[in-house]
């Protein structure tokens, strides 16, 4: 394989071949096959697809999500995101600040068990003695399973009104990037509305409980592989520090290596890891 012909490949599992993503069956059935995509593009993970991209039906000239306010695809791209959303066809997750994940509603079990909290329904814990979060963290989790899918205006008045804008984005984003809350619609008017994973999608959270961290891993390394065609070690790695430890990666592609369900091959100049092919693919 050229460089080229990955390049060729990667632009059409990624739809920016010309080959846009405009209906609600054609954005599920994108997220479906990629398994996971940014909403925009990330400097630091450009070995992933965008939906931003899919959208266009192109990689040209993207805005990052910064500038993506800017863009007049934005919007219509956020809204077809935001139909996943509502429709339980997909999920989001935080990756990094301004970069989030976008997740087929068949792998997000595997996301939930590898960052998802155990005991759904609890309340995160605070305080100096294994704390997980700020109190207020805690009491904006408790206002939302009380009271149902909750704006950022909703919850300040049963929060509080004092609180801050920057101090309430902060407790949100905490509870995200655990699991214990999903974003599950949006208007320009309210903005995001949040409920408590566990009761927007029981049935996820379920299995996700039940998946162990391992194969978690195994199963998001060989999707991630699968999307990207081929990819180095060092970019798994930095993709997936995002979400455990490049310890574990490293063990996980390791197995997957000595179990022959990886391979490496030279691509170009470069020496890249991909899933192993089928036996007729490696005649030809």
């Amino acid at each position: 394989m050229t460089e080229a012909d990955l390049q060729q490949q990667r632009s059409r599992n990624w739809r920016t071949d010309g080959n846009a993503v405009r209906t609600l069956e054609d954005a599920r059935s994108f997220v479906e096959s990629a398994g996971f995509c940014l909403m925009y593009p990330e400097r630091s993970l450009a070995h992933l697809p965008t939906f931003i991209g899919a959208y266009a039906g192109s990689a040209d000239n993207l805005p990052d999500s910064k500038h993506a306010f800017a863009d007049p695809r934005s919007l219509p791209a956020t809204d077809l995101m935001v139909r996943l959303l509502r429709e339980r066809l997909a999920y989001e997750l935080p990756l990094l600040p301004g970069a989030n994940l976008v997740v087929s509603a068949t792998l997000f079990p595997f996301f939930y068990g590898l960052v998802g909290d155990r005991n759904p329904k609890a309340t995160p814990k605070t305080g100096a003695q294994g704390a997980s979060v700020s109190p207020l963290a805690a009491t904006v989790f408790d206002a939302i399973q009380n009271h149902g899918p909750s704006s950022k205006g909703q919850l300040r008045e049963r929060v509080g009104r004092e609180m801050s804008g920057a101090a309430l984005d902060r407790a949100l984003s905490d509870l995200w990037s655990m699991l214990k809350i999903t974003r599950v619609d949006y208007n320009q008017n309210d903005g995001a509305f949040w409920d408590v994973l566990y009761r927007w999608s029981p049935e996820v959270v379920k299995e996700g409980i039940n998946i162990s961290a391992p194969e978690a891993i195994s199963a998001l390394l060989s999707k991630y592989l699968e999307t990207a065609i081929a990819a180095s070690q060092e970019d798994v790695e930095q993709f997936f520090s995002h979400l455990t430890s490049r310890a574990k990666v490293r063990e996980a592609v390791h197995a997957l290596l000595a179990a022959r369900e990886l391979c490496w091959a030279s691509i170009g100049a470069k020496t890249l890891m991909r899933i192993t092919p089928a036996v007729d693919e490696r005649r030809y």
